[in-house]
């Protein structure tokens, strides 16, 4: 029984440990990247693109071949002015090989192109890695910011708690109308609305990233706290430069230059079809032949002597024989379908290279928006850090005045809630900053790093 229940608590601490667990921005990333099915579909593909190149390597090899064939008739056949019985059993053996000797490089030229189909699949999966990491990145700063702005409303309900615990003592000794203690519960109570609010958003985030994540379970999904600077500062490069390291260094770019390089290459396979195709065989054989219904070799000739059938394996012996050729395929006329093959993969490289112009225009189309976010986002926030530092004096003369006794409640309740929501504009200027130099980090190609 003793053993029974200590197996049980060490199975409840190990539940209690894993629903403790926070996961830090990196542990979010390498799961959804072992885990995500966009990536795990395009892994597939990339599997498939494998399998493409080892079939084209090997065409290099020889196709071997073997066949055995039985065969057994049966009736009557003319021979000379008689008819005679006929039955007979043949029996043939043989092995064959085959080997490309000459194609004007087919082979090796689709070897290239499959190559190339598979480091785009592999770029296609970097892709989308970066894509999701972005996602994450941007969702748990969306984790942060919700808790910041938690703490913010805690705070401004503490503020308000001791308003009310000062409005009770006045209004109970009747220095103060019951309309002021009216006030300051009411104020009491909506802070306490916003702090369970900010608590619905917290873990509106939290449940936002776990869907993200694909994990089974969202309800115990807790992330790791990371430190962010209380004072930001401008970037300065230049969308140029970025734009720069982004063309080199972006799989999305990098995959539509391959499959340029694949275009051209599937061109190059297709003009071999002008080439003659030369070919190697070579084979062995041997055959059996048994006559059922006699083993007289001259049976129905009866002045001829009498011989008799050899036996299986005698025969094999005897009937064994090679062979080698070598035979060319040359393409006289075939309709002008090889030079309509040869002009439809010419339009699937300038489609390629056109889509390579539309990625980079994209991207520098995302650079140049990731810059204004940028900037506008700083301003935002130097905008937000002065109107903070102005409510907060704001909220300081309100209080003094308060308790001076020259305002009333709702002064210091409207000064508040001034405060709090500079407060916020301040926390949502600052994490919009934060992740539009976390896409600009991303493009310059230094990753995401929180």
């Amino acid at each position: 029984m003793l053993k029974k229940v200590f197996c049980i608590s060490l199975l409840s601490l190990g539940i209690l440990g894993f629903s403790q667990k926070k996961w830090t921005i990196q542990e979010c990333v390498d799961y959804a990247i072992k885990n995500n099915l966009q990536i795990q579909a395009q892994a597939y593909n990339k599997d498939v693109q494998t399998k493409n190149l080892e079939m084209a390597k090997k065409e290099y090899l020889p196709s071997v071949s073997g066949t055995i064939s039985n065969t057994a008739s049966f009736g009557n056949s003319q021979f000379v002015n008689t008819s005679v019985r006929n039955d007979n059993f043949n029996n043939n053996a043989n092995v064959g090989a085959n080997i490309l000797v000459y194609n004007n490089g087919r082979l090796e030229k689709n070897i290239r192109k499959n190559s190339f189909d598979l480091d785009a699949s592999l770029q296609d999966i970097e892709t989308i890695k970066n894509n999701i990491s972005l996602q994450i990145a941007q969702q748990y700063l969306n984790v942060m910011l919700n808790r910041e702005i938690k703490k913010i409303s805690e705070s401004a309900m503490e503020n308000a708690q001791r308003l009310y615990d000062r409005a009770k003592i006045t209004t109970d000794v009747g220095t103060t109308a019951q309309t002021v203690l009216a006030e300051a519960t009411a104020s009491l109570a909506r802070e306490k609305q916003n702090v369970k609010t900010a608590q619905i958003n917290v873990d509106k985030a939290l449940f936002a990233m776990a869907q993200l994540l694909q994990l089974p379970n969202y309800k115990d999904f807790d992330v790791v706290d990371i430190p962010v600077p209380d004072e930001l500062t401008p970037q300065t490069e230049s969308v140029e430069e970025v734009l720069n390291i982004a063309y080199t260094s972006q799989p999305i770019v990098k995959a539509a230059e391959i499959r340029i390089k694949a275009a051209e290459a599937q061109t190059e396979v297709i003009k071999t079809n002008f080439w003659p195709t030369i070919s190697a065989t070579a084979g062995i054989g041997s055959l059996y032949n048994n006559q059922l219904y006699t083993n007289n070799l001259n049976f129905g000739n009866p002045t001829a002597p009498y011989v008799k059938e050899h036996s299986f394996f005698e025969q094999y012996k005897d009937n064994f024989g090679q062979q080698i050729g070598l035979s060319a395929n040359i393409p006289i006329f075939n309709k002008g379908i090889t030079k309509l093959q040869v002009e439809q993969t010419k339009i699937n490289e300038v489609i390629a290279k056109n889509n390579l112009e539309q990625q980079k225009f994209q991207l520098k189309q995302d650079i140049q928006q990731a810059q204004f976010n940028a900037d506008s986002n700083y301003e935002v926030y130097l905008a937000a850090i002065e109107a903070e530092r102005s409510t907060k004096l704001a909220l300081d003369f309100a209080e003094k005045s308060y308790a001076a006794g020259r305002s009333t409640i709702y002064d210091v309740t409207i000064a508040r809630n001034n405060y709090v929501n500079s407060q916020g504009s301040v926390a949502q200027a600052k994490y919009n900053y934060l992740f539009s130099i976390k896409v600009l980090d991303f493009y310059a190609g230094r990753g995401i790093n929180l």
